[in-house]
Formats: structure tokens, sequence, C-alpha cells
């Protein structure tokens, strides 16, 4: 790996903003996918910037979003938990940064890792199933390149699979089972997949019966 790439090497998390205050700095069409991405997962967002379009407007009129209508002024990190920067000034993203490392306040920035002290990955959601990938902001290109192809491999009958496994381990543990005793990968290897992307579901409680 390249020295200068060394502090983009990071730890994948999962991170849980619902109904934590959470900080957009910059109101452009980049800066409104990542409210939207926020909102999904149920943060309470604050947009700053000076102008702002149409789409934000109408968000923070129905009530899903605070505007503040201005430039990034340091404070603006105070309460919150994360920030992302989404502008084309690299002076506010390097504002942004200084203000949340100060406040030991989670950065983004987008296009501009330099000013990140978390990065952002390219996401396949299915229910409670998350695949992430991330290259490290070399290529977003190839990140959403994979991400389509994993999109049309976990296909949503796995959010159907998830729902048939969670409740035959909630079984298992009911009974005073260890579900880490169970053969899981025989169930897998058995078709459990195919038959739940068909459609047969009996087959597949029969196959979950029999396997474990």
């Amino acid at each position: 790996m390249n020295a200068d790439r060394e502090g983009l090497t990071g730890l994948p998390v999962n991170l849980l903003v619902r109904d934590r205050h959470c900080v957009v700095v910059g109101a452009g069409r980049i800066a409104a996918r990542k409210v939207d991405s926020l909102l999904a997962v149920g943060a309470r967002v604050t947009v700053v910037a000076p102008d702002v379009g149409e789409e934000l407007r109408e968000r923070a009129a129905r009530g899903e979003v605070t505007l503040v209508t201005r430039p990034f002024e340091p404070s603006d990190v105070d309460d919150a938990w994360l920030v992302i920067t989404a502008t084309d000034d690299p002076a506010v993203n390097t504002s942004v940064f200084e203000a949340c490392e100060s406040a030991r306040v989670w950065a983004n920035s987008a296009d501009d890792p330099a000013n990140c002290s978390y990065t952002l990955m390219s996401t396949v959601r299915r229910s409670d199933i998350v695949v992430a990938i991330g290259t490290g902001g070399r290529s977003p290109a190839l990140a959403k390149h994979l991400r389509q192809t994993l999109a049309a491999t976990v296909g949503p009958e796995y959010e159907t699979l998830l729902e048939l496994l969670s409740t035959e381990r909630e079984a298992m543990r009911a009974a005073g089972r260890s579900s880490e005793d169970a053969d899981w990968q025989k169930l897998f290897d058995s078709g459990i997949v195919e038959m739940v992307r068909e459609g047969r579901l009996e087959d597949a409680r029969e196959l979950l019966r029999t396997c474990l």
C-alpha cells in the first residue's frame, strides 16, 4: 500500500444515527443526496449553507430538516454527532474538518479525503442486510459498479430468508438450544436460497427443520 493511503485504511462500522443530530454543510445536489441518506436512517439533520436549493427548502418546509442559511461557522458542529461537508470550496472543507477535530465530532468531506475522519461507503441494503463497498476514495466509479453488481446478486429473496433464519434462531434459543451448534452451512449448501427465490417457502421451512 502507498504510504500516503495508510490514513484512509479504517475500521468498517455501522453508525447508529437515529435521533442523533447530524449536520450537512452545503446545499447542492450532492448535499441533498447526503441529507436523503441520513434521513433514511432516522437522523435529525441540520443543513448549513448560504444558498439552498429548492429540494432542501421543500424538505425544510415539511419539517424534515432544519436550515441555517448562512456561511459555516465553527460553532455549527458543537452539538453535532457527525458532520458531512458537500461543497466545492476547499477552504470551507478544511474549516469544517478543523472545527470537527477540535470538537471531537466525526467529519466527512465529499471527494476530499484529506478532510475526513470517516469515509462513506457505497451500500446495498436488503432489510437489515447491509453490504458495504469502499475503495479508500480512489475510485467512486468502481464502488458504484460493485454496488450495482452486488445488488443484482443479493436480491429481495434475502430479505425473506433473513426473516426465516431469524425466526428459527429465536425458536432454537427459546428451546434452550445454542444457535452456534447448528449446521448453517449445510442449510445454504442444500439450496435454501434458491427455494426462497422461487417462492417455495414451505420447502424452505422444511429444509430448515431438517438441517437444524
